[in-house]
């Protein structure tokens, strides 16, 4: 065998194994729960607001934990969908921000995450996104037209599914992307992602038949999800939708956007939650 054919054979075999390793480990390059740990680094308590420890059970009878912080003279409830890495004790500064809007927050840990039970799949965020629905509307008792679903990351794709599947007062979108394969065939370019792809998170699908306001948060200086993903969610959208522009990275785009992002957040709340 001369050198050429064996350059192509290696060069075959380490694209079948890139292809193999890709297609064998995808749930660990989606998930993070262990990163920086499953241990809850703080509670809402650090940060001076009350707040109580929800366990929820899932239709397929996994266990999770979660948290209510209410606020205030509340006129209405965030439910909360957190990315891919960390738990609920990592979202401290987002949960305070729609406090000072005087909103209350439910916010769970997806199966596998932070103290609740279980192993992360997709199929299994859909359903502990369904069991934080109906412990608000059922246990709690609060109307979903006095419900904002808001998702960052990993967490829009689950709060676009739950809205697709609900109907709240508005839904809000931050830092989103379009689909597991259309991300995915931007991180390798050179291999049959959308092929090999087990995962969907098809936010894009998900938010072309929703009848709820929407709001779609990203920064064109996201290094991780490009500004294009959030726009292909935006254009999918019915009418009843609005763009917000961020600054800074991924995941200190709402910190560094500062006041124009809670201005621009607290804007479409109010629009949302006046029209009920």
């Amino acid at each position: 065998m001369n050198t050429v054919w064996k350059f192509l054979l290696l060069g075959l075999c380490l694209y079948a194994g890139l292809t193999a390793l890709i297609y064998f480990r995808q749930s660990s390059l989606i998930y993070y729960p262990n990163l920086p740990g499953r241990h809850l680094a703080a509670t809402p308590q650090q940060i001076g607001l009350a707040f109580e420890d929800v366990e929820l059970v899932t239709e397929d009878k996994v266990r999770l934990h979660g948290w209510f912080v209410p606020s205030a003279n509340a006129r209405g409830t965030v439910l909360f969908f957190h990315g891919n890495a960390g738990n609920i004790s990592h979202r401290l500064e987002s949960i305070a921000i729609f406090n000072r809007m005087n909103l209350d927050v439910f916010i769970i840990d997806y199966r596998g995450y932070g103290r609740s039970q279980g192993r992360v799949t997709e199929t299994g965020t859909y359903r502990d996104a369904e069991a934080a629905w109906f412990y608000l509307t059922g246990a709690r008792g609060i109307d979903a037209d006095k419900i904002i679903v808001f998702g960052r990351s990993l967490g829009a794709s689950i709060a676009a599914w739950l809205a697709n599947r609900h109907t709240p007062a508005a839904l809000i979108l931050e830092s989103s992307f379009s689909s597991v394969p259309s991300m995915a065939q931007r991180l390798y370019p050179f291999l049959p992602v959308k092929w090999l792809s087990k995962f969907s998170y098809d936010t894009r699908r998900y938010v072309s038949t929703i009848t709820c306001p929407l709001l779609v948060a990203h920064s064109k200086n996201d290094e991780i999800i490009p500004y294009a993903e959030g726009r292909l969610v935006f254009d999918a959208a019915p009418a009843a939708r609005q763009f917000l522009d961020l600054r800074g990275g991924h995941n200190d785009g709402f910190i560094v956007s500062g006041q124009a992002y809670t201005d621009g957040l607290r804007a479409f709340v109010d629009s949302a939650l006046d029209r009920t």
